[in-house]
This record gives C-alpha cells, structure tokens and sequence, in this order.
C-alpha cells in the first residue's frame, strides 16, 4: 500500500457525554483510491466525517486531510475537497441552477465570468439538466442527493467525500452515480463513500473499513478482507456426515451438514485437491466439490454482529 494518504487519521476519538462515538480509530485512505467506509447505523461513521471536515471538534486524536493537519489548515484543505454529507440542503424558492450558482459565487476563489459554464458541467454530470430551472422545493429526495453531487463538483477536486450518495435513488440513478464515482476515481479524485448498501461498496470501491461502535474492525483493499476468513469448500454428496468427519480430520473449520451436503472454512495451507482425494479414500460419495472465497457480506455480518443491506 503507497504511503500516500488522501486521509490519514492516529488515535482518532470523539465523545458525547461519556459514550465514545468514534473511539481511537486509525484510518488511512490512500490517495487514487475509492474508499468505502462500512458500518451500521450509529457505528460512528457520520461522526467521523465531520471530524474529518471540520464541522466537529474531536476529543483527542490527531487528523491529516490531503497531507495537511486538520482543523488546523481548513482555509487551505476544504476548496480541494468537495463532499455531500447528512444530506443536501438548499434553498427551496430557488431552483436547482440558481442554488448552484448561489454555492459557486460563495466560493472565493471561483471566476464569475465562467460560472454559468461550471453549474451547466456539473448539472449534466448527474443528470439533472431537464430539471435545472425547477424549484428546490419540487425535487425528489433523489433529485436533491442529485444536486448535492453537482455542488460538489462544482470546482475540480483532490478528494471526494460521499455520506450515502445514493440515498433515494431509483437504480438507473444509482447506476448513473456508481459510473461517476468511477469517472472521477479514472481521472486522478480519491473518493471516500460512507454507504451500508454493500453493492455501492463491492462494484465501485476499490478498498474499504468497516466501522462497528465506534472502532474500525477491519481495513484494506477488497481484496485483503475478502481473503480475511479464507475460502469455503462445499461437498455435494448424499453422506454428509461422514463428509464432514473428513473435513475436520483434514482441519477444515466451521463445518455444517446441509441438505445436499457438507461445507466448512479451508484452511490457507490445505489443497483443494487433497480435500477430494481423502473423501474419495473415505468411500464418500461425491457428486460434487467446489471451494469458494468468502463475501464481504459474511465477513461484515461477522465483525458487525449486524446484516447490511445488499440491495444497490
């Protein structure tokens, strides 16, 4: 993993009276990464968004955003970073291109003369042209999270920072904002996605933390947590107890009898191939034998003690 982080927090904690809502977590994002910060409701996700923005203080612990220490250095540090958090909000008489335009011109450092062109960019770049000149107040729950997206892209951006960016969309919305987290991630942006829907995660995100009361529980690329709990080999055979007494003579763990066989957790070191030679020395017949590695959904499900929804 390059030592270059988009984020980088040590010993991070914020507490509300006595009950620590992120407490004491290390989290490092690599820069060019797509980020998918995992938990369930109250795990302390929000909580740590906002330290990471600025919008809260934290208790202790320190905080480095794009290489800068934070809040320290917010001046420098938030016009490289756009981000959609807790929702979107805006001024409902207005329509969705006057909001656009009213967000650029409080931004300092925008050009007036081509902000037109910049709320016409963004706008196209989620979807919300046929919409532009109608009020606020009009939009869909999907059509704000919409908006909210374009006021981030406003200006170009180092870091991206997502709290449930498909939150009310219908699935071609989610589609349309899954490809553009991709765009962005393609043309250089970090992107870092707080979701609990675990295909946001698994079809955009190329390394994730799950957070669970307010710890991070796992962290690393999808490919590192996938592999956290190994491969599972399922054995279709009509004896599946005597198939699973060779799985465990063999050192297979979490072994369960099911209805068309046996199944348990592969140990790194064992070969699938000796697996099938010692059930076929063991005269159990097998109609069938397959090793699978482990989803994220079980891996989460089993540091969370809680389900996520899979749905996208």
């Amino acid at each position: 993993m390059s030592t270059d982080a988009a984020i980088r927090t040590v010993d991070l904690r914020k507490t509300f009276r006595r009950q620590h809502a992120v407490d004491g977590i290390d989290l490092f994002v690599p820069r060019g990464s797509v980020f998918g910060f995992l938990g369930p409701n109250g795990s302390g996700k929000t909580t740590t968004i906002r330290m990471l923005l600025g919008l809260s203080k934290p208790t202790s612990g320190t905080i480095e955003v794009l290489e800068s220490p934070m809040p320290a250095s917010l001046a420098d540090v938030l016009p490289r970073v756009g981000a959609l958090v807790e929702g979107p909000a805006f001024t409902p008489f207005l329509s969705g291109r006057a909001n656009l335009r009213r967000f650029d011109a409080a931004d300092v450092r925008s050009v007036a003369k081509t902000r037109d062109e910049r709320v016409q960019v963004a706008l196209e770049r989620v979807g919300l042209l046929h919409a532009a000149d109608k009020k606020a107040h009009a939009y869909s729950l999907g059509m704000k999270q919409r908006l909210g997206l374009a006021n981030a892209l406003l200006a170009p951006r180092e870091l991206l920072i997502l709290d449930e960016p498909t939150n009310g969309l219908d699935p071609q919305g989610t589609r349309e904002v899954r490809n553009l987290i991709r765009s962005l991630a393609d043309d250089g942006t970090t992107v870092f996605v707080s979701s609990h829907l675990l295909a946001e995660i698994e079809q955009v995100c190329t390394h994730a933390a799950v957070m669970r009361q307010g710890s991070i529980v796992a962290q690393g690329s999808l490919d590192d947590l996938r592999s956290a709990r190994g491969a599972r080999v399922t054995v279709a055979t009509p004896d599946p107890d005597r198939a699973v007494a060779v799985l465990q003579r063999l050192g297979v763990t979490d072994t369960h009898v099911e209805a068309a066989g046996a199944s348990g957790a592969l140990p790194p070191d064992l070969p699938i191939e000796r697996v099938t030679a010692a059930l076929v020395e063991a005269d159990v017949r097998v109609r069938g034998l397959s090793a699978s590695g482990s989803s994220l959904e079980d891996l989460f499900v089993e540091l969370t003690g809680e389900g996520f929804d899979v749905a996208g």
